[in-house]
């Protein structure tokens, strides 16, 4: 189900709940309060590396004079070709497309590899007067089970949508976000997770997907507009090396660089969904 953007609350004062309550709630529901899974039982497997390309032989060519080379003619400069930029984010169909907001200018669109799959890719896109602007693609992890278009807590998949990014936080000092940045120690998470990884820093930094949450407010806030069963606490957070509860996971560099470069202003959302489900 995609949940249309909400306008941001105003930000409310420091949090009155104490840290190890704040702690305690993340054990409820979602990557950002799933308790820790017995080793086991994930899906992920290693990806195989890219095969390079190899080049086939060149036939023996007539011996000619040297004066009658193209090395020996002048050069000219070479000229840059302009690059051509998507006027649409590259993947998404007309109805993912429609719930992108127009005046949206970042885009994280995280593609799933299959509707079962734990495994995705994530690109991190920016409107320019030319189209669409893409940076690397991140190898990422999302829910043990896949993605849901009815996400309900506790059935270890990720929500398909698209959704606003407002907040951000974690266990470790701000690495320059631009988004409002909540530092707490209740950012702590231990245990395992579905292959037997540890789950330790994997809050380091985290940011919120507006995903049955209150924009505007710490990612620790539990407000939950659709009811506790529709789930939440659905982040994008440090990878831990297995498949999440709902979340999705990257690296911990590619995180900070996605606090760094995530700007209000560009009203960020993120598109998030297996490949077939987000072409449509």
């Amino acid at each position: 189900m995609i949940r249309p953007l909400r306008h941001l609350a105003s930000r409310p004062a420091a949090l009155s709940v104490p840290a190890a309550a704040l702690a305690a709630s993340l054990l409820l529901a979602g990557c950002g309060g799933g308790t820790a899974a017995a080793p086991g039982h994930g899906s992920a497997t290693s990806r195989d590396p890219s095969t390079a390309p190899t080049r086939s032989g060149t036939s023996s060519l007539p011996e000619v004079s040297l004066r009658n080379t193209p090395q020996n003619l002048p050069r000219k400069p070479p000229q840059e070709v302009p690059q051509e930029l998507p006027q649409e984010l590259p993947g998404l169909g007309p109805t993912t497309l429609a719930e992108v907001p127009s005046g949206t200018r970042q885009a994280v669109v995280v593609t799933g590899r299959d509707k079962d799959s734990s495994l995705s890719t994530v690109v991190l896109y920016e409107r320019t007067e030319d189209g669409w602007r893409a940076g690397e693609s991140w190898a990422a992890h999302n829910a043990r089970d896949g993605w849901s278009d009815h996400h309900l807590a506790g059935d270890l998949r990720s929500p398909i949508g698209v959704f606003g990014l407002t907040d951000a936080g974690g266990l470790l000092p701000d690495p320059g976000s631009r988004l409002p940045y909540h530092r707490s120690g209740a950012f702590t998470v231990s245990g395992t997770g579905f292959e037997g990884e540890p789950l330790a820093g994997s809050f380091d930094y985290v940011v919120a997907i507006d995903y049955n949450r209150e924009p505007g407010t710490s990612p620790l806030d539990w407000t939950r507009p659709m009811g506790a069963r529709r789930g939440g606490g659905i982040w994008v957070h440090v990878d831990h090396g297995g498949p999440t509860h709902g979340c999705v996971s990257v690296s911990e560099d590619h995180m900070k660089e996605l606090l760094r470069a995530l700007d209000p202003d560009l009203h960020p959302v993120i598109v998030m969904g297996d490949a077939d489900s987000l072409s449509r």
